[in-house]
Formats: C-alpha cells, sequence, structure tokens
C-alpha cells in the first residue's frame, strides 16, 4: 500500500473522504485542505479517473526539516529523482508556502528545481529541461512552518476540477469540483429533476448530469501527470479506461433528460450549450434564455416531465462577489424565493451563496446548512423543503396602500402626459421607503433606518418591501431597483454606486428626458420639481433664459419647449452638460439658440458683465464641495450673495425662479425687497398631487425684478 494526499476546496474535506473510500481508499486522515489516504496503484488510477471532489493527488516523496535556504536545496537532491522520472521528460516545480528562510515562493522554486537538475548532473552528466507550460512531471513543493513537503504532483499541470468539457467558463464560474459538492449536498436523488434557474456557463447541471449518466469526471483529459512516472502502469490504466468508457456509453443510454437551465443572459447560454456540446451531455440538459422572473409563469422546460415528479431546484446566484450590487442582488433574492414557493411548491431547493445575509432575501427557513470555499471567499449552502403552498404577499398594510396608490396615480399620470411620478413615499411610518416609477421601471429607495432600529428587524422589513412591490407592480426583478438612502454631504452626494451608464427615455409632459436609474442615488430628474418645469415652460415664451447650476438640462428642455427665444446652461460638471445636451438633442432643441457652459457657476457670474436674461431659474445644492470651487457652497448661508449676484444679469422686470430642498430654509423677504425683488411663494403651487400629503419636499419663489431701487430698510 501506498502513501498519497488528495486536495479540495476549503470545508469539502469529508465528503471527499467518503468518497475516496468507496473508491476502495484505506487509512485516511483529514487536514484542512484535503486528506491523507492509503490504497495500490488500482485506486489510485481509480481516485485519478472518478474523484469528482479532489482538486489534486499527489505522491509524497520526502518531508524535512528548513532552518535555511540550503536546507530546501540539499533535502530535495537527496531525492532519487531518476527513480522517477527519466532525463527526456521535462519537468516543472509548484511551490507553496513561506518562513524566515524560504521568504519567496518563486527563489524556493528554484531552489528545487536546481537540486532537480544538478541530482540528475550528478548522476548522468545530463539534465532534463523545464517546462511551465505543459510539463511531464510536476513537482509539488508545501512549506509549512519549518517543514517542506516534496511531492509528485500525478494530476499533472492542470488540476482534477478540469474535466475537459468548458470551453468557455463566462463570468465568475464554479470550479467544478465545488459544483459537484453543491449536487452531492443538495439532496438531489438521481433519477429526479434537477432544475438551475440561473444556470450561467452550466457547471451545476452538467456535474449532475456526469453523475446520473456515471461519466468518469477524467475521462475527457488528454494529459496527465502520471504517464512519464517511472512507476506507471500502462495496461492497469488502459483497462481502467477502457471500463470507465464502457460505464459511460451505458450511463447515457439509461439516463433521462431531466436536466434543465435558463439564464437571462443569452451569450451565458451560449456558453453553456457549448460546455453541454463538449460534455457529450446534449440529449440530457435542456438549456433556454429566460429571467427567473418568468419562471412563474412562462417556464416551457418545466412541461418536459411529469409535475408530480417532484425535483430539486439548485443554484448558485451572484453574491456581491461578482457580476451586480448588492441592493440589486436583494431584489434577484427575493424574486428567486418568489420562483421556488410558487413554481416549486413539494420540490427540494439548495441555493450557495457567499452572503448569507442575501441568502435571507428568499424568505425561507432552511433545513440543512453547509460552509464551503469559493476560492478565497467563505460560502453558505442551504437546503430547503418548498411548500406547495399558496403565496401570501407579505407587509400587507404596506402592499394595501402600493396597490391602491398605483391604481389612482397610473390613470392621473396617463392623463397628465408622463410616465415617471412618485408611486408611494413614507406613507405608514412603519414602511419607512419611497416608490417611485419610471416607465416601466421602479426605484424603491429605503431611507436609511436610524441605530435605534434592530438591524435584524429592518432588514426582515426591507425584504417584505421587496416581496409586496415585486408582487404588487407585477414587476420582474430587473424592473426594480433598490437604493439605500442615507444623508449626504460634500464629495459623498456625486459617488457612483455603479458604472452601468445605461440611461432611460422617459415623458414628462411635451419632454422627453434621459434618466440613469442605476448609476447614482439621484436619476438626472428631481420629480417633485415636476411643476416648476411646467411653469418654466409658460413663462419662457420669448424669453432669454438662464439655467443656472443646470444638472442635466431638465428645466433647459422646458423652457426650450415654450419657446424661449435663447437658453443657457452652466454647471461645473461636464458629465451633466454632456447629459444636457443629450436632452436638448432629442427634444430637437439645437443649434446656437442653445448654449452649454461648464465653469463654476460662482466664477461664471463673477465674470458677466454686459449679458442680459429676461428669465432665470436658480436651483442650487444645499451644499457644494469641488476641487475647481475656490470654497464651499451652503445654500442658507450664500443664498442672498448669490441673489444680489444674479441682478444684474435681469433686465428690467426680469424673473427668476429661485428654489432650494434644504430642510427649514428660510427666505429673508426684507432682504429680498432689498435688494431688488419682488417675492412670490411658489412652494404649494409647484408640489403636485404625488407629492401633496408630506411637508414641502421644496421651496419655490417667483422673484421679480423691480424697477425702481428700494430704499434700504430700517432696522
Amino acid at each position: 500500500m501506498t502513501d498519497f494526499f488528495a486536495s479540495t476546496a476549503y470545508g469539502l474535506e469529508e465528503l471527499l473522504k467518503n468518497e475516496l473510500i468507496e473508491l476502495g481508499a484505506t487509512d485516511c486522515q483529514i487536514v484542512q485542505g484535503g486528506l491523507y489516504f492509503q490504497g495500490d496503484d488500482r485506486l489510485l488510477y481509480q481516485s485519478l479517473l472518478w474523484s469528482r471532489l479532489a482538486s489534486r493527488i499527489l505522491l509524497p516523496l520526502a518531508t524535512f526539516s528548513i532552518q535555511r535556504d540550503q536546507d530546501l536545496y540539499l533535502g530535495a537532491q537527496e531525492i532519487d529523482w531518476l527513480n522517477l522520472f527519466s532525463i527526456d521528460n521535462t519537468f516543472s516545480v509548484h511551490f507553496k508556502g513561506m518562513n524566515n528562510a524560504i521568504r519567496n515562493t518563486q527563489y524556493g522554486a528554484l531552489k528545487v528545481k536546481d537540486a532537480v537538475v544538478d541530482h540528475f548532473m550528478k548522476q548522468q552528466n545530463d539534465r532534463p529541461s523545464v517546462s511551465t507550460s505543459r510539463p511531464d512531471i510536476r513537482i509539488h513543493v508545501f512549506l509549512q512552518g519549518d517543514k517542506a513537503h516534496i511531492s509528485l504532483d500525478l494530476s499533472g499541470a492542470q488540476g482534477l476540477h478540469q474535466r475537459g468539457y468548458r470551453a468557455q467558463g463566462g463570468q465568475a464560474p464554479l470550479k467544478e469540483n465545488l459544483a459537484a459538492a453543491i449536487i452531492m449536498r443538495s439532496g438531489w436523488q438521481k433519477g429526479t429533476p434537477l432544475v438551475d434557474p440561473m444556470c450561467g456557463s452550466g457547471t451545476l447541471l452538467i456535474e449532475a448530469a456526469m453523475m446520473a449518466a456515471d461519466q468518469a469526471p477524467g475521462l475527457k483529459r488528454s494529459h496527465w501527470g502520471f504517464q512519464a512516472w517511472k512507476g506507471f502502469d500502462p495496461v492497469l490504466w488502459g483497462d481502467l479506461l477502457k471500463k470507465a468508457q464502457l460505464r459511460a456509453a451505458d450511463g447515457l443510454k439509461n439516463t433521462a433528460p431531466y436536466f434543465f437551465g435558463a439564464d437571462q443572459d443569452p451569450q451565458a447560454i451560449r456558453i453553456a450549450k457549448n460546455n453541454v456540446r463538449e460534455a457529450g451531455l446534449e440529449d440530457l440538459i435542456k438549456l433556454s434564455v429566460q429571467e427567473v422572473s418568468q419562471l412563474v409563469v412562462n417556464f416551457p422546460l418545466i412541461n418536459l416531465w411529469d409535475k408530480k415528479s417532484a425535483g430539486t431546484l439548485v443554484c448558485n446566484p451572484p453574491y456581491g462577489e461578482r457580476l451586480s450590487s448588492e441592493p440589486e442582488l436583494m431584489v434577484l433574492y427575493t424574486t428567486l424565493g418568489r420562483v421556488m414557493k410558487t413554481v416549486f411548491g413539494g420540490w427540494k431547493a439548495s441555493i450557495f451563496s457567499g452572503s448569507s445575509d442575501l441568502l435571507s432575501f428568499l424568505s425561507l427557513r432552511a433545513d440543512r446548512q453547509f460552509k464551503a470555499k469559493n476560492g478565497a471567499l467563505d460560502c453558505y449552502q442551504k437546503n430547503y423543503s418548498l411548500r406547495d403552498d399558496p403565496l401570501t404577499i407579505p407587509a400587507e398594510d404596506f402592499a394595501n396602500r402600493l396597490r391602491k396608490n398605483s391604481r389612482q396615480r397610473v390613470k392621473w399620470a396617463q392623463k397628465e402626459g408622463i410616465d415617471c411620478y412618485r408611486l408611494y413615499d413614507a406613507d405608514l411610518p412603519d414602511y419607512n421607503v419611497a416608490l417611485d416609477r419610471y416607465g416601466d421601471k421602479v426605484i424603491l429607495q429605503e431611507y436609511k433606518a436610524p441605530k435605534t432600529i434592530d438591524e435584524k428587524k429592518a432588514r426582515r422589513r426591507l425584504q417584505d418591501m421587496i416581496q409586496a412591490s415585486l408582487a404588487v407592480l407585477k414587476l420582474a426583478p430587473n424592473q426594480l431597483i433598490l437604493k439605500i438612502r442615507q444623508p449626504q454631504s460634500g464629495k459623498q452626494q456625486y459617488v457612483k454606486l455603479a458604472q452601468k451608464e445605461e440611461l432611460v427615455l422617459v415623458k414628462e409632459y411635451h419632454a422627453r428626458l434621459w434618466v440613469n436609474l442605476t448609476d447614482y442615488l439621484d436619476t438626472g430628474l428631481f420629480l417633485d420639481h415636476r411643476l416648476t418645469r411646467q411653469m418654466l415652460a409658460k413663462l419662457s415664451q420669448g424669453k432669454d433664459f438662464l439655467n443656472l447650476f443646470a444638472y442635466t438640462g431638465s428645466a433647459t428642455v422646458h423652457a426650450g419647449l415654450g419657446g424661449a427665444r435663447s437658453t443657457t446652461s452652466v454647471d461645473m460638471s461636464r458629465t451633466y452638460l454632456e447629459w444636457a445636451k443629450k436632452n436638448l438633442n432629442t427634444n430637437g432643441l439645437t443649434g446656437s439658440r442653445h448654449r452649454f457652459i461648464q465653469e463654476d457657476c460662482f466664477t461664471w457670474l463673477q465674470h458677466q458683465k454686459d449679458e442680459q436674461f429676461d428669465f432665470i431659474f436658480l436651483d442650487p445644492p444645499t451644499f457644494s464641495n469641488s476641487k475647481r470651487m475656490k470654497s464651499t457652497f451652503e445654500v442658507q448661508r450664500d443664498y442672498l450673495l448669490l441673489i444680489k449676484t444674479m441682478k444684474t444679469l435681469l433686465r428690467p422686470q426680469g424673473k427668476l425662479i429661485f428654489s432650494c430642498n434644504k430642510r427649514g430654509f428660510h427666505l429673508d423677504l426684507s432682504q429680498i425687497a432689498f435688494l431688488g425683488f419682488e417675492a412670490k411663494d411658489l412652494s404649494r403651487q409647484t408640489e403636485s398631487m404625488d407629492f401633496a400629503h408630506h411637508r414641502p419636499m421644496h421651496h419655490c419663489w417667483l422673484l421679480t425684478k423691480k424697477n425702481k431701487e428700494p430704499k434700504q430698510p430700517c432696522h
């Protein structure tokens, strides 16, 4: 009997032990990341050919102490390398670990390589060549503390998880041996249906189908690390390989096509189909392009089996380390949980994720839980028994209010000629969120709960609101966008949440405006200013219009469509000005009459001497700070100076609409009069019905320039 070592992903050691014992291994001793075992040559080849869980299988050669770097060289040179491989074979050294003597893995590998070469030179006056890409012999060195463990890697250049079927992996693919472990732990029984609704490149389905069809995972490998080893028995290997091929052929004939996968990404499905074809399993695995929410009403693959035959849903959804941000994933997991309950009642389910918090958004109680590593990431696998119960919508009070609001506002919005509006605005104190509709998309903004609220309770309430919103508004997961709002100040208010840069076109009266629903907290269109913009359109006809702090230019669009003689939009941000240009171009507002100026608004004001306007829209930020600004701006502190600076820009009887969103803002009417303006409060007049039940979202005044200079007020 010979000693061997099999490595695997952390957390799979016990599962691997059971697999190797079933193959015939004895004296198994688990260590972190693998196990030592004993067996003969037959067991060795069977393990290499049939293990679905092992990453590599090593033949230990020597263990010795390392106190100085030369100890590594001397210890490696004492191994009888000529008895292991020929001078005609290529080799490489893979080195893992460091200590005080060996502080660099490349240096450690070089010392062992030198020892091997010098050993051959001493014995035969010649040396084998090194190959880093596909060596005949792979030497594995593991330095743990002061002990060096040198082994022959019988797997070869590629780990055993590389079965040979994966032509492409797609984004963030699972390793095949981890996928096999997920299937083994899922509770799936051979001969029953298995569904992966977010199958990606198809690894889970392929591994399950290989198990069902008795396909040896190593059958398609063309290169092994033992074929140049002098202990290799080609006759025994050939016999075992032939038997595995016969079993594979019989397995394909006798396995039902009960494997079904879907993914919303057509490219992922193309990759999955290629991988399935490479694995020779195209008759067993059926794939379709489909979003997870569509499985509720339209999953054609379900009709391919007797629904009385309960199966298993297995899934590895995204979990933050790949592809998506957490708010998106909260919605996705909520949708997945809803699908599991509505479509797969009576089934079992197993979900593998790197986030236990996201798993809680499934709103299901797990029967069992396992832990494993996916690379360096701690992951969780939870198994569920899905009851065949009618789906109930949680947060009934919230759901009823949202349903009522939606019915009323859909009709109102159609009458108004808008498709972007607020559906819900913290109407109920226990459900502190806002929901805004933009066309067929809805943004759910959660106002971050205070520290006095239990975090688990707040998260549970958010889960309920996501579920209710999806159900009441009949949304797919990509139609509900979740954002967490908290107080923003300084540079934080412009920090990007994502990098999608996807603009959506919405309708507001006669204007069509581009919004970005994902990348920032704000979308580029302040819905509470809708009536202000409508007023701008009515007052701008024949006027020279200035939009200061223009943002994305939506106010300029309305002024232009209202018949403004000219428009000037000033903003410090190049991004927002480009966005404003796009908005104007979309509405046919082009040419020299429409100017865009990228400059700090305060600096621009100081340099204006001769140019004047009939109508100005002034909606400054509550607070602003930028590299281009010489100082900060705070609206309550600085608004009078700003309005005073703008006075010279207005023609006689010129009008200025001043607006701000600062809570508790106070406009000093006496100072406004002293500056030469008549003021009319428009705050309530510019408040739309979808914002009417709360305190005003903004303060708004119409300031009209007087013809005569006022007398200084008495104090």
